[in-house]
């Protein structure tokens, strides 16, 4: 079984993986360009129990576009945001892909928020795309 290891820019808060991500996406949305600081965030969500966290971490809540509660997991060191927890996905935990520093991690098979989406930015022709007013 594969295990891939997430962590912070200083290494203090870390999260390791056991199995394949149950789906890997890309959001567009306007909160996660504000939260990443890039054109769009890109999660790989895995079951809580194929995950194991180390390291203290602070905590900030907020409502997603599509009104339900998001609650972000960051280093309290140097602001990381490594990992989240969604309510509209119980039981699971996304993890930043950026965060693995893997550059053959697999790609996202799911785009969503499209309609914030920069026009600059080409969809990935394999990605299933989530329209969205």
């Amino acid at each position: 079984m594969k295990t891939r290891r997430a962590a912070c820019s200083c290494g203090k808060l870390e999260i390791v993986c056991k199995g394949e991500p149950l789906r890997i996406s890309m959001c567009h949305c306007l909160e996660c360009q504000r939260r990443t600081g890039a054109v769009f965030g890109a999660q790989a969500w895995f079951a809580r129990p194929q995950t194991a966290i180390f390291g203290n971490s602070t905590q900030f809540t907020r409502q997603s576009d599509a009104k339900r509660s998001v609650l972000f997991r960051f280093c309290p060191v140097c602001g990381s945001t490594v990992y989240w927890e969604a309510e509209a996905f119980p039981g699971h935990i996304a993890v930043a892909v950026g965060a693995f520093a893997d550059p053959v991690f697999p790609p996202p098979a799911y785009s969503g928020w499209e309609a914030q989406r920069h026009s600059w930015v080409d969809p990935l022709l394999a990605v299933a795309v989530h329209h969205s007013d």
